[in-house]
């Protein structure tokens, strides 16, 4: 029985995540003595702006090759700037957001791919050079920003519910989704998947590796553009660094759902239930009453301990 059981784990890897959300419930359940609607409803909501954006860093991660998009965060943040900025608080104005957003995210996902396909700079490095710029343009954005207030369309797809669900939870939701239907279904997933095992032999096999991981930075770009927007709906304005807590947790939630670090393999679900465990491990420290630096060193220790598990599976 155990065998089948460890089979089991290895063919759906989100079971571990889930299992995490289970147990860490459990706990916030016990140190608070109860589990309440709202509370409930608060984790949805953190958890589907964290989900939107880390799905993002999922298509990118499974590119292989060690890609991971560090510039998130500052296309969060320049994206939070450009919606508040160009809305006006206005619903008449949410047409020429969307289209500020969708230009800042695909600019930083076309320069993210050129610098990585075309001049072979690693992800990482890349990307950071990436994010570093946008964080030049929207302190720059920070200094002309003279209206603020949030459109009510935004409003309501960020803070509204339905049948008690927020809206921005089924909107993650939906994305998680389609997501898994485009990996499962479509010949772009399992480019992908060919892509990130082996590049070499993917190119061999005709599968265009080039555009396959220019898509997904592009793709990472424009659900870190909409959690931007989102997000800036949600807290009614911008801010600097509001991106920030997205560097980490994007890789976070990918990693601790099951998605191979080294490429090839992506989990949709485990990315959902991934980012559901950060938001309660984040959640169960601030109760506890930890500082703010403690709380990123554990996120960090926990996904540390995560990779060095998963390092054998990893290898090829």
């Amino acid at each position: 029985m155990r065998p089948d059981l460890m089979r089991f784990a290895g063919r759906h890897r989100w079971i571990w995540a889930a299992l995490g959300v289970v147990i860490l419930w459990t706990v916030l359940s016990g140190l608070t003595q109860s589990i309440s609607l709202h509370a409930l409803t608060g984790v949805a909501t953190s958890a589907a702006f964290l989900l939107i954006a880390a799905l993002g860093q999922m298509v990118v991660v499974t590119t292989g090759r060690g890609n991971i998009d560090l510039s998130i965060p500052s296309v969060i943040t320049l994206s939070a700037f450009a919606t508040v900025t160009v809305s006006g608080g206005q619903d008449a104005n949410v047409p020429l957001a969307v289209a500020a957003v969708t230009a800042v995210a695909l600019l930083t996902g076309g320069l993210n791919a050129i610098l990585v396909v075309l001049l072979r700079i690693p992800a990482i490095i890349a990307t950071l050079a990436t994010g570093y710029m946008l964080a030049t343009v929207t302190l720059l954005v920070n200094r002309q920003v003279k209206s603020s207030g949030t459109a009510e369309t935004l409003a309501w797809l960020a803070t509204n519910r339905v049948g008690g669900v927020p809206v921005v939870a089924l909107l993650a939701l939906a994305a998680t989704v389609v997501a898994a239907w485009v990996l499962a279904r479509l010949a772009y997933g399992w480019q992908l998947s060919a892509t990130g095992q082996n590049w070499g032999a993917a190119r061999l096999a005709g599968v265009p590796v080039g555009r396959t991981t220019a898509l997904a930075f592009l793709a990472s770009a424009m659900l870190a553009g909409i959690t931007g927007m989102l997000l800036s709906a949600y807290a009614g304005g911008a801010f600097l660094e509001m991106g920030t807590p997205y560097l980490l947790q994007t890789v976070g939630a990918v990693v601790l759902g099951g998605t191979l670090i080294a490429g090839g393999s992506a989990v949709p679900a485990g990315t959902l239930f991934g980012a559901l465990l950060l938001v309660l491990i984040v959640a169960t420290m601030q109760i506890a009453g930890l500082p703010l630096g403690a709380q990123d060193i554990v996120q960090g220790v926990v996904i540390i301990l995560v990779l060095a598990l998963a390092g054998p599976r990893n290898a090829r």
